[in-house]
Parts: C-alpha cells; structure tokens; sequence
C-alpha cells in the first residue's frame, strides 16, 4: 500500500534475512510455539504484551531462562504504581546472569581511550578480576545491602567494580570525575557508602585533569566511608599513602585463586541507585532492583536492540549516565561490550568512527547532539573507514531531528539500522525504540517497547493518536524504581511522575504516536513554549535551526510575564570565531516561518559564549527560564550538575540588562 502523502520518507527496511535473523522473531515464534500466540504484525505483539502483562513478562523468564535461586510466589501484585511488587518470593543476581554467558571466542570487553591504546580484555581476565576484588571487599566486611560508590572514568576498572559489588548483593552507584565535588557528595552523602573506589585524575580533549584533592575531600564529607580503593590512572605511581583509610588497586588484585560466587538476592533488592540532574535541586536518588533491570535489559538488549552473541556493542559515555549502565547488559547476551574514555571530539569527531574501524562495532552508540555535530561538520564515515560491519547505530538524550536521519543514510551507511530510543534514567532503559521488524521513517521512533503502556495523553487525559500529548505509562513496568533512597513514603516519587495523572506515570515529555504506530518526542513537557496560548516544543525550533549551517548550537525559553506578555529570546552559539550577523539572523527567522509559523519566531536572537549543558547532556532551559526571570541563579541551577558551568554567567548578566 503506497504511503499517504503527508507522510515521512522511508529510510530504512529490514529485509527478509535481517528479520529472520532477528531475535524478535525469535521470540515470537517461541511465543508460538510454547503459548500458541500468533502475531501478525509487531504492534499485535505489543497489544498482547501490555494487555497481558503477568503473561508477558512471565514469558520472558522462560524465554531467558532467567535463573531463581528461590521461585516466585506471584508474577505480579495488586498494589496500584508505584507500589506494585513483581515476582515475590523470587531471588537471583544480575552478575551470575552475566558470567552465565562466559565465553572464548570472543573478548568481554574492548577498551581505548585518549591515553590507551585499544586492547582486549578476555572474558576469563575478567572473571579473575571480579573474583579477586568481591573477596577484598567481602574481607573489608562488605555485605549485601551497603553501598559501594565509584568515582571513575569510563574505564574497564569500573566494570569490574560494578560486577564484583552485585555479585556480593551490595549496591553500586557512580559519578564521572568531570562531576564537580559538591554534586558527587549531594549524590553520595545520600546513600552513605561503605567504600569509595576512585582514580587519581583523568584525561580528556587532550588535558589531564588531577583528582587526588577532591578525593581526599570525598573521604572527610563521606562520613560513613571505612576504606578507599585508589586507581593509579593518570600517574602509574601515584603515592596513595598521602590518603587516609587507602589502598592501591594492585592490592585487591593479589588474590588470583579465589573463585567467583554469588549472592542470591529477593528479586526487587537494589541493584544501583542512579541520580537525577540535580541542576534545580537535591539530586533524586532513585532506586532500581535486581530482577526489574535484569527483566528489562534482556527484552531490550536482546530483542529490541538485536544485540547477537559475539556481536560488539559501544555507547558512547561516562560513569554518570545511565547509558553506562545500559552498556553492561550487553554481557547479558553473550556480546562484547567496547568502551572508550575521553573526548568524542579530540583530537575530531573522527575519533568514535575511527573506534568503530578499529573495534570491530557492530552496534554503535551515542547521543542526538553528537550526530548533529557530525553532520554539521560534514563528517563521512561512511567514506573514510571501513565500516561495513555496522549494523545498528543508536540515539537517545535528545530528540533527533529529521535531518540527521538523512545525515546517517548519506554519509555513515545505506543499510544501517537507525534505532533511536527514548527512556532514561527513572528506569534504566528505553519506553520507545527499535524494532528490527519494522519499517523506520525519518524522524521518527520505530515503535513502544513490549511491556511498555505508553501513550499520548490530551489535557482531558485521554489517549490521542496523530496528536501530540502528554507521555504517560499506564501500566508498571519491573525497572521502574522500587523507591527514592531516603523517601520511605514514596513523597518525592509520587511527585515525580504521579500528581499530574493519579495512578498513571506521567514521564514530563511530549509524545506523538503516528497511525502506524511510530513516535515522535516533541522534547520536555516542563520546557514547552506557550507561546500566546500555542504550545510549541522546543525540540521543534531546535530542529529548525538545525538546518541553518552557520549556527553551532541554540536555547530557546518562552517568558510569560504580566498581562499576558510574552518574551521568547534564542539564545545561538556559532562556530569559534564567527560573529552572529543580521543576515545570519534572517536566515534563522525565515526557517522558523517556513516550518511553522510566525508564532515561532523569538523576540530576540542573541549569541552566546556557550550552551548550558547537565553533565548528560541535557540543555538547561528550564533553568535559564528562571534565571532570567530573576530567580536566585544559585537556586535555579547547581553548578556542580553541569557539564560547562561557566556557561551561566552570560545569563546572569543577560538577566540583569533585560526590562521585562
């Protein structure tokens, strides 16, 4: 049936090997087979799945063969979100799912970065490593349930870090050591951890950064902390000795004997605590448990993502995004995951695709901005590296606009599988992504994850198609977090997600599901432009701009201000050394008209040093909205949270000139 004329273009189309290569298809001929459910279509498939949900997800333990240590006494409780218990009864550990996938053929993990050249680390390398490290913890007295905190880089180290805590049934949380001090200890203080593991100092965009003070500070805010474990990484003979309560990596590394065990663990124990931003308040400390995430990163890594055995898997990022820990779960499916730690732009944007050369990739990561940068700059990586083993590459962290769907089948490849995905960190996954079933269209998300409710509310609460509304989950998911540490009545979790819609998550963007059942994310709900009674996202105008060459980046808010005034200025960055000109400006005014209406046009177009960015990634505009609005800088926007804090001070001085 040829495509109606207002719709997107078709960029890509699995082909009959593809889909029946696929693990999807897998799984539901599984399906088929073991429960007699027949699909048709993939979106009959997610009917069922979110219809069903005990049915689903119990299919997904047998699939997986998810291995309980204990059984289940019920699937599924009563209990309306977010209270909703899953498989009580049950225990299991994440880690002992991974080592279950041990293999020789293929490496565990592939590591380079700005100091390293690339090399392998083989799966037995690492079982020895995780081994020798979980029985100096367990030494240290460590024990199911206390919290061990890492202040690492993207470094093999902090895998090995993470499966020696959960194969002990302790709880991980990390920060990247770009992380100011102040934000590491609102996240860590929170939790009050047992044992610190940190590096001396870090490299990235060709400088090192040294870290022993803020280490050293850690230890004297950290109260509850008994030992640090220190990771000689900038300066191979660092002097440990000058830290109190420390010892060198080496030393948790002589025990080369010592066999790996692991600790079984009810099926909603912690697993991690992750953080919000933090720029506009107290980091949230949010929760995840054991069996939830191992449940969702199998669904998706495996079905969604189509992550094979031996395949290489990349995600761009740092020990303070939950992509990190997205990029494990690789493991689970017999994978090999590829890190990198640096600068994805020094010494050029060449650096990841070169990687991807180099590494072998199959599966490449990373977010929409560095997409939007490569096509900018007229990066082709599809015409100076080879490539051609590249099955996937993924988006997440923004929106990405229409016109980097074309850069990606123009210059990277023209049968690589496009599969943005869109989550976060409340649930350590994706609500909507890739189907390897199903067509893509550029601009647009391939479909709702199996077991994900979601849909596009209206003001009135009702599920909309064609239109854009409110994203909201309306049935629980397992990763969903059991709790906000320190928030045993659930207070700061009910106001997240549950005040705006009672008993259903309400996640804070905008969604478009089409009538074929793909998505559009329309940006934060929090940061919409009402202009004038018209609501505008955000992400629309940034895909606007996108497509003047000579803007670099942009902000935009909307200032509703008394007697229904409004004042929407555009904040661009240009490229270094271009100054912003008039015709520059008319050239943005004339994209914005043509795409939408005169309504998107701002009040003003100002150029800025630099755009304010949350160390994931994200554009502070709510934040900058209450700056100029006269709010306490200090109080719209922590510092520590931001990846360039120095970007604020333009705003600050920008708030004080302005006559509203």
């Amino acid at each position: 049936m040829a495509n109606p004329a207002n719709a997107p273009r078709k960029l890509w189309q699995p082909d009959t090997d593809f889909i029946n290569r696929s693990r999807m298809t897998d799984y539901l001929a599984w399906l088929q087979q073991r429960q007699n459910l027949r699909f048709e279509t993939y979106h009959e498939a997610w009917e069922w799945s979110v219809a069903h949900p005990e049915a689903f997800w119990v299919s997904l333990v047998e699939y997986f063969d998810v291995q309980f240590h204990t059984p289940y006494t019920s699937v599924l409780s009563t209990d309306k979100m977010p209270n909703t218990a899953w498989f009580s009864g049950s225990t299991l550990n994440y880690a002992a799912h991974i080592y279950r996938q041990e293999t020789t053929p293929h490496p565990a993990i592939i590591f380079q970065s700005e100091r390293h050249s690339i090399r392998e680390i083989s799966w037995a390398e690492l079982r020895q490593q995780v081994a020798a490290l979980a029985a100096y913890l367990r030494s240290l007295g460590v024990k199911k349930g206390d919290r061990v905190v890492a202040f690492l880089p993207n470094i093999p180290e902090a895998t090995v870090a993470f499966l020696a805590v959960n194969s002990i049934g302790a709880i991980w949380s990390s920060c990247s050591p770009d992380f100011g001090l102040a934000s590491i200890v609102d996240r860590f203080r929170q939790i009050e951890p047992k044992v610190l593991i940190a590096v001396d100092g870090y490299q990235y965009g060709g400088k090192a950064f040294h870290k022993m003070d803020v280490v050293a500070a850690l230890q004297e805010e950290l109260s509850s902390l008994e030992k640090t474990i220190l990771i000689p990484y900038l300066e191979p003979k660092v002097d440990g000795t000058t830290l109190v309560d420390t010892v060198l990596w080496p030393e948790t590394q002589r025990n080369k004997q010592v066999s790996l065990t692991f600790e079984a663990v009810p099926f909603s124990h912690p697993i991690w605590v992750l953080y919000s931003s933090g720029t506009t308040g107290m980091p949230k400390a949010i929760t995840h448990s054991h069996g939830g995430v191992l449940l969702e990163h199998l669904k998706y890594i495996a079905l969604h993502n189509d992550v094979q055995p031996g395949e290489r898997f990349f995600w761009f990022s740092t020990t303070g995004w939950m992509m990190w820990n997205f990029v494990q779960a690789a493991l689970l499916v017999q994978a090999t995951i590829v890190l990198y730690d640096g600068s994805p732009g020094y010494p050029n944007l060449d650096v990841l695709w070169k990687l991807t050369e180099d590494a072998n990739i199959h599966h490449f990561g990373t977010s929409a901005p560095y997409l939007v940068a490569c096509m900018k700059q007229e990066i082709k990586p599809g015409t100076h590296y080879a490539i051609d083993q590249l099955r996937s590459i993924g988006s997440t962290g923004a929106p990405l606009p229409p016109e980097a769907f074309d850069y990606v089948y123009q210059h990277i490849s023209e049968k690589v599988w496009l599969c943005s995905m869109s989550g976060g960190t409340d649930v350590c996954t994706a609500f909507v992504g890739g189907c390897p079933l199903v067509p893509l269209y550029q601009g647009e998300i391939q479909v709702r994850a199996l077991g994900c409710a979601l849909y596009a509310f209206n003001e009135e609460g009702e599920s909309v198609i064609g239109e854009v509304g409110e994203m909201v989950i309306t049935q629980p998911m397992p990763s969903m977090p059991i709790y906000f540490w320190n928030d045993p009545h659930k207070e700061r979790y009910h106001s997240s997600y549950f005040d705006h819609f009672p008993d259903i998550w309400r996640h804070g963007d905008w969604v478009k599901v089409t009538d074929r059942q793909s998505l559009i994310i329309y940006g934060r709900s929090d940061a919409t432009l009402n202009r004038q009674g018209i609501r505008i996202g955000t992400a629309e105008i940034y895909q606007s701009i996108n497509k003047v060459k000579d803007v670099a980046d942009s902000l935009i808010v909307n200032l509703e201000l008394s007697g229904g005034r409004h004042y929407m200025p555009l904040f661009v960055k240009m490229p270094a050394g271009q100054p912003l000109t008039d015709p520059i400006r008319k050239n943005i005014t004339q994209q914005l008209r043509k795409d939408y209406s005169p309504r998107a046009v701002p009040d003003d177009i100002i150029q800025v040093p630099d755009i304010p960015y949350t160390i994931s990634g994200k554009k502070l505009e709510a934040p900058i909205k209450k700056i100029l609005l006269g709010k306490d800088p200090g109080k719209a926007a922590n510092a520590d949270a931001m990846r360039n804090p120095d970007s604020l001070a333009f705003y600050i001085m920008f708030s004080k000139k302005i006559k509203l």
